[in-house]
Order: C-alpha cells, then structure tokens, then sequence
C-alpha cells in the first residue's frame, strides 16, 4: 500500500498518521521521514508536463477548469514531430505555435505546418549545386561593400575593436595575433549587482605594474633605487604598499628593500656596480604586481538585465576563467585561436560563426548564415583552426592545377614535377584551365544514347 500525505508544517505530521489509523509507536517512528511539503506547481506548468493525456484531463478536472482552445499542446507537438523538419525548426515552430494556440483551429495548424515544410524543402540547397563558389561568391560580394574603416568607437569607454573587411580578413586568416584582441566577461550574481565587487574583480584582472603605481629613480651617490608610491592610485587599485614591498623581495636573496619615515623605498643590490642598478631600477618598473599579464586595461560597464559586464583590452581567456567571480560559461573572447586551445574545436567553429555574422550584421549586410557555416566547417573540419589560404585549406587541395592557379604557381607545378603527382581534374578550378565542362549542376550529368 501507498501512503501519500501532503503537510504543510512539521508537527502536523504525526496528528494526519495517527488520523490514517496508524498505532501511536508506529507514526512516532516513521514521522521522521515525512517532510514538510507543499504544491507550488501553476495550472501552465502542469500542462507542459511530459505526461500521458489521461493524466493530463484528471489534473484538469481536479483544478476545475477546462483548457481553452480547440487545439491542445499534444496536437501541436505530434503535427510538428510528424513533419520532415530538422530539429532546430521543429523546436522553434512548436514554442511559437503554443504561444497562439487559443486562436488556433485543426485547419488552421495543418495549414500553418504544410507552409513551413514547403518553404524548409525551397530552402534545400539542389543537388550537385557548387556551394563552395556560392558561399565565396555570397561573402566576396558584400565585401566589396565593406567600409574599410578599422577602428570602431564601441561605446564601451574608449576601447576600440577591428571590424568591417580588416576583421573578416582576421577571422579567415585565422591570425593567432589580432589587432585589438579584446574579452567581455560576464560576472555571477553577487558581483554583477554589486559594483564596488565589480571593480575589485576589473583590479584583480587588469595588469598593474610598479610604474603604473609609483616612480622610480637611480641614485648614483647611494648605490640604490628609490621608489616612491602614489598612494591614490594603490587605493583606486586595492594594493597595499606592503603587497609591493613582498613584490619586489622576490625578485632574488640579493636584494634588500628597506621602508624609509617617508614611505619611499630605498632598494639596493648586494652586488654594486652601476650596471646592475641600471637592470635592477629596469627590473623594479617593469615587475608585474596584480592582474594578468596582457591585458592592459578592463572597464566596467552596465548593462541592461546583464548587470556590471567588464571589457577588456587584451585577451587572456585561460587565465581569466580560472578567477572567482567570472562566469566561466558567458565569457567570451574575439581570439578564435584562444577558444579553440581552450575550449575546443566545436566552440571555435561557434565563435568563426558568430564573430563572422556579427561583422557583417555591424555593416548593415544581410548574408546567409548557411555559406558562413560553410566557410567554418571547412576551417574546422580537421579539428584544428585552419586559413583559408596557401597555408591551410587551400594548400592542402589534392589537385596540382587548383594549388597552382591559388598562389604561387611556380613552385607547385615544380614540386608537382619533382613528385610525379597527377591530376584527378575532379574539382571547378583545374577543369576551368584545361577547358572541360565541370562537373557540377547539369555538367554532373552524363547522358547514353543507344
């Protein structure tokens, strides 16, 4: 037999036992494994439990109330899962059409589905159609139209990042190095709404050097450099003199820092010459005291339902993930190289995509998403971030003639020679040189004549 009991608070629960004719010794025993509950589920949430529609009419009919509509939600997901739509659609067509569904009727669902098959089976690209020329072709031409503008006020203070074709060349040329590498990293709750948290976290993540923090000057007469520092900035910093002193003692055994009654530091090698204090005073300006190293600059900024978001100038994705505070999994970062090392390939190919789209977004450029997915698959495909040139796809083709008509013609037809490779001439460039129809839309088709 099957007990449920529903209590709101605890010492209700041996009164309902004993209520269910249970013995005294029995209830006081098993009333430890009652819990407090209550039903807090609303009568939507109820109808879009996974459940058998049996079930689905009695919850219904206990809440005393009838669904609206003609069309139910079970309706609509077995008319959507029926239709030869792809996974993505199906989702996104069944979320809309629940959104609408009190003005639906049977017709008007049948109607609504058969549309969206008819336009996803136009969508469909043609069989043996050369999508690799239209993709190129789709990007190449709205390219031309691109302004060539590098530079772009962000409003995010005066950080600035490459975009239009400088940008789109920098993603297919998969550059490790980028002009302006740049992070925003999203914070978790307690820091997102807090902004003096917000700040702290920019501090804990923005490089500060001693130069940024104090002065230094070489003393020929003493033998030793001083540092002076300025006390308003190791505030606006959340640095302590004393951090600095422990800072600079670890640059070695053979240096002594010693805190003079003005609070400048007097620092001095074992070792005296004047060549060394030269590298010592190098050395002391140079030393890295909070932060990460390459990224010079973080900006806090708000931003609506995301809270405080920081900006970067510079990119250091590894490190940053590894900082308490940082939402590791809504940070991103405009090095692909980056999250390709540390995130994987798959991301990788989303960020080609998403960076790509954004680009061309930005420039008031409509493409379809379908040719940039091309272009990042074939980059990707190999499980490594690869450029569309000599170096990478295109100079890994098998054909001799395509490798040659790329770049530099010479030296692949040399080595082609030197090897003895042939030419399977199956592709559009190599068929294009020796004058043959390619074999692609109606050149794919060999016609028999008896």
């Amino acid at each position: 037999m099957e007990l449920k009991i529903v209590v709101e608070k605890e010492d209700e629960v041996l009164e309902v036992l004993r209520k269910a004719g249970l013995e005294e010794e029995l209830a006081e025993r098993i009333k430890e494994d009652f819990l407090p509950a209550e039903l807090t589920v609303s009568f939507d949430e109820l109808l879009e439990v996974p459940i058998e529609e049996a079930y689905a009419e009695d919850i219904i009919a206990m809440l005393g109330r009838e669904e609206q509509g003609e069309v139910k939600p079970g309706d609509i997901e077995l008319k959507v899962n029926k239709s030869a739509l792809s996974a993505k659609i199906k989702d996104e067509l069944m979320r809309k059409l629940k959104g609408v569904r009190i003005a639906l009727t049977k017709k008007k669902l049948d109607e609504i589905v058969r549309k969206v098959e008819d336009k996803y089976r136009r969508a469909k690209v043609e069989p043996r159609e050369a999508v690799g020329i239209v993709a190129a072709q789709s990007i190449g031409e709205p390219g031309t139209q691109m302004t060539m503008r590098t530079f772009h006020y962000a409003g995010v203070g005066a950080i600035y990042i490459t975009l239009g074709l400088p940008r789109i060349i920098e993603i297919v040329d998969a550059r490790k190095k980028l002009s302006t590498p740049t992070m925003k990293i999203k914070l978790l709750e307690d820091y997102m709404l807090d902004r003096t948290k917000a700040e702290k976290l920019a501090m804990e993540i923005e490089e500060t050097h001693i130069r940024d923090i104090g002065t230094t000057e070489v003393s020929t007469e003493e033998m030793c450099v001083w540092l002076t520092l300025n006390e308003k900035k190791l505030e606006e910093r959340y640095i302590t003199s004393e951090e600095v002193v422990e800072k600079i003692r670890g640059l070695g055994t053979d240096v002594l820092v010693e805190v003079q009654e003005d609070r400048k530091l007097r620092i001095e090698k074992k070792k005296r010459s004047y060549h060394e204090l030269l590298r010592l005073e190098e050395k002391v300006s140079e030393m890295l005291v909070k932060g990460i190293e390459g990224i010079q600059r973080v900006l806090v900024r708000k931003e609506p339902k995301e809270g405080y978001v920081l900006y970067t100038e510079g990119s250091e994705l590894k490190k940053v993930l590894k900082i308490d505070g940082v939402d590791f999994r809504r940070t991103t970062t405009n090095n692909i190289a980056e999250i390709a090392e540390v995130l994987g390939i798959e991301a990788a190919r989303n960020a080609i995509i998403e960076e790509m789209m954004n680009t061309l977004e930005e420039q008031g450029l409509d493409v379809d998403a379908r040719h940039i997915t091309l272009i990042a698959d074939a980059m990707t495909v190999d499980g490594e971030v690869k450029q569309i040139g000599r170096h990478g796809i295109a100079g890994e083709k098998a054909s001799v003639l395509s490798r040659a008509a790329f770049e530099v013609t010479v030296d692949n037809l040399l080595e082609a020679a030197i090897y003895g490779e042939k030419d399977e001439l199956r592709g559009v460039t190599e068929n294009v040189i020796v004058g043959q129809p390619i074999k692609l839309g109606t050149g794919a088709i060999e016609l028999v004549v008896k």
